[in-house]
């Protein structure tokens, strides 16, 4: 009997329209002869389904079951495509929990951590995970700008703690520049971190759960047309993603074996993609995403599939694993 697959989307924050094309790319993808998948529409003001005559459906939020013409349909998994809030930082996660509705991401302390780059990074130090120098602000602190120089040095990057797709993330050269920044950074949180800036090779590497074992893919090198990985970098063409990465097999082996620890110290589940600096042959940690882009261009499926993992075949076991 085929499973009812509900592929949520959208989102609370900037990342929704990003969202919306990786959940439409999942729904595109999945097998219709071995699942009914539906679009579910995740926004502030609507959690609707979304049928291919581009009907909505709303959603009752006591069950998260959907009515039409009629007919109750119940959702044996759920398949998770929200970058940023409420499906990174762990808000759905609790609640298909509670309501005890198997889903692809990690749980929910596990996304709230991992979507709190503050919180994240401080948790992996003690492991011996390195990272850049970092500064911490609140909205309506005192902005000691002096003291911030010292800490990171110039440049260094100014990022809303709890955004994604580069929103909220400014590269500053010169002392006078980090208020604007730090102004840029509070329009997408009231939480901002400060890092120094690390001159290196970038590097993404996804780690899944593929067949019950953890596995870490091919790793790729960022080199992006910018100043750094902006918005732009990302989804607008102006980088180059290489997988595999042209770096050397020591270092390919450090960031792997880097990647899949950070993955089994934060007890993960499902996707992840990790970003890394190398600063003097050593990988530095930058952040960890636990819902990453799922399109064609999107990294997580490059590499999935210089691994020989094709898209259907990566999401399918990302169900198959939640159902277990």
């Amino acid at each position: 009997m085929k499973k009812n697959i509900a592929i949520i989307m959208g989102g609370y924050s900037s990342e929704y329209e990003i969202s919306l094309k990786s959940g439409q790319v999942v729904y595109e993808t999945l097998d219709a002869s071995k699942y009914n998948a539906y679009r579910i529409h995740v926004f502030k003001h609507k959690w609707v389904y979304v049928n291919d005559l581009d009907e909505e459906f709303p959603v009752n939020r006591h069950d998260f079951s959907v009515d039409i013409d009629g007919n109750t349909i119940q959702f044996d998994c759920v398949f998770n495509a929200i970058h940023g809030s409420p499906g990174e930082d762990g808000f759905m996660q609790g609640y298909f929990e509670l309501l005890n509705i198997p889903h692809t991401s990690c749980g929910m302390y596990q996304a709230a951590l991992t979507f709190n780059k503050r919180d994240c990074l401080s948790t992996l130090k003690p492991y011996g995970i390195k990272t850049a120098e970092s500064y911490f602000v609140n909205l309506g602190d005192a902005i000691d700008e002096d003291a911030i120089v010292k800490k990171v040095g110039l440049p260094c990057f100014v990022k809303a703690n709890r955004a994604g797709s580069s929103f909220g993330i400014t590269k500053v050269y010169k002392q006078d520049e980090l208020q604007n920044a730090l102004n840029v950074a509070f329009k997408e949180d009231d939480e901002v971190i400060i890092e120094s800036y690390l001159d290196g090779v970038e590097v993404s590497v996804g780690v899944i759960t593929y067949k019950g074992e953890v596995t870490v893919l091919p790793i790729t090198e960022i080199v992006s047309d910018n100043d750094f990985f902006d918005y732009k970098a990302k989804y607008l063409g102006e980088s180059q993603e290489i997988t595999p990465a042209r770096i050397d097999e020591t270092q390919a082996n450090k960031v792997r074996s880097l990647a899949k620890k950070v993955y089994e110290v934060l007890k993960l589940k499902g996707f992840s993609r990790s970003e890394y600096i190398f600063k003097n042959g050593v990988p530095h940690l930058l952040e960890v995403n636990t819902v990453p882009g799922l399109t064609e261009a999107s990294i997580l499926p490059q590499q999935a599939n210089a691994a020989g993992i094709s898209m259907s075949d990566l999401f399918e076991n990302a169900i198959e694993e939640a159902l277990q």
